[in-house]
């Protein structure tokens, strides 16, 4: 890692992360395996952002803990990458478990139980799935009615900002910022 540290995939240890390696990492992962318009590719740090922002707007009132925890979501990407769930199913490993592992190890780092309870991860996919649809239709090409056949239709009346693909830089800021909000 960029820090210095070194982290065993095996067996991750909490004390081998550190948020800027992940702000890093998933600033410059790429969602739709960079299949997305623009620029620049829409990266996991903007997603795990989108997703925090859309697990707070369905449930108001969210502590700063779960808002922590949606924000984390997706952070064992940081070092594993992004991949589909239908190709970590054929990957031939316990692809769910490892990264599982790596997830645990990053929750205890920043202070979150290792499993989240089962209604917040409930409202973590949701959001997941409201972010993917918009991401789906404004960013990879998919037409509407293709979109929700995939990630269900969002909420109604809800109003959605335009996504911009940011640099990767920009988008590691973007993140960084997240996280010490909820951590101040």
């Amino acid at each position: 890692m960029l820090s210095g540290r070194r982290l065993d995939l095996l067996n991750p240890s909490p004390l081998d992360v550190e948020i800027e390696d992940i702000a890093h990492g998933l600033a410059r992962v790429a969602r739709w395996n960079g299949q997305t318009r623009g620029e620049h590719s829409f990266s996991v740090a903007q997603h795990c952002v989108l997703v925090e922002r859309i697990a707070a707007e369905l449930k108001p009132r969210l502590s700063h803990e779960a808002r922590l925890t949606a924000l984390l979501h997706d952070s064992s990407e940081y070092v594993i990458g992004d991949l589909i769930s239908p190709f970590k199913a054929a990957v031939g490993i316990d692809y769910k478990d490892f990264e599982l592992r790596l997830l645990a190890a990053i929750h205890i780092r920043f202070g979150l139980p290792a499993k989240p309870s089962a209604d917040l991860l409930i409202l973590i996919k949701k959001a997941d799935s409201i972010a993917a649809f918009h991401e789906a239709t404004q960013l990879a090409g998919f037409e509407r009615e293709e979109a929700l056949k995939f990630f269900g239709a969002p909420p109604r009346g809800t109003r959605f900002p335009k996504l911009v693909a940011l640099s990767p830089p920009e988008a590691q800021a973007q993140f960084l910022g997240r996280f010490k909000r909820l951590t101040a």
